[in-house]
């Protein structure tokens, strides 16, 4: 069975990170990457990433969005159930941005 894949919008990187850490204690769920975009709602948005089983996912999204949403405002948020091949991809292709942007960070320290 393929992995689900979680998202969840927020303004701000502290409401983003609130978020994920509320999801990651509420279910068994996996960081697969993020994105930063200036210009949502005339602010940064962060989105991240998430993935696991269906049910994992769908528990970790409405901890996170609650999590999230008590210090900020969070978007949106949305679990794709069984993604497509082009989507698997995608997430493996979050995995690998994740990496490198580890990589360099302790390049630079």
């Amino acid at each position: 069975m393929r992995k689900a894949l979680g998202m969840i919008e927020a303004i701000g990187l502290t409401t983003a990170i609130t978020a994920l850490d509320g999801a990651c204690k509420a279910a068994d769920v996996t960081l697969v990457g993020y994105d930063k975009v200036i210009g949502v709602e005339k602010a940064i948005s962060v989105t991240i990433h998430i993935a696991g089983e269906v049910a994992a996912v769908n528990a970790a999204l409405e901890a996170g969005v609650m999590a999230g949403n008590r210090v900020g405002k969070i978007i949106s948020s949305r679990t794709i159930a069984r993604p497509d091949e082009e989507i698997d991809f995608l997430m493996n292709e979050f995995k690998k941005n994740l990496k490198e942007k580890e990589e360099n960070k302790k390049m630079e320290e």
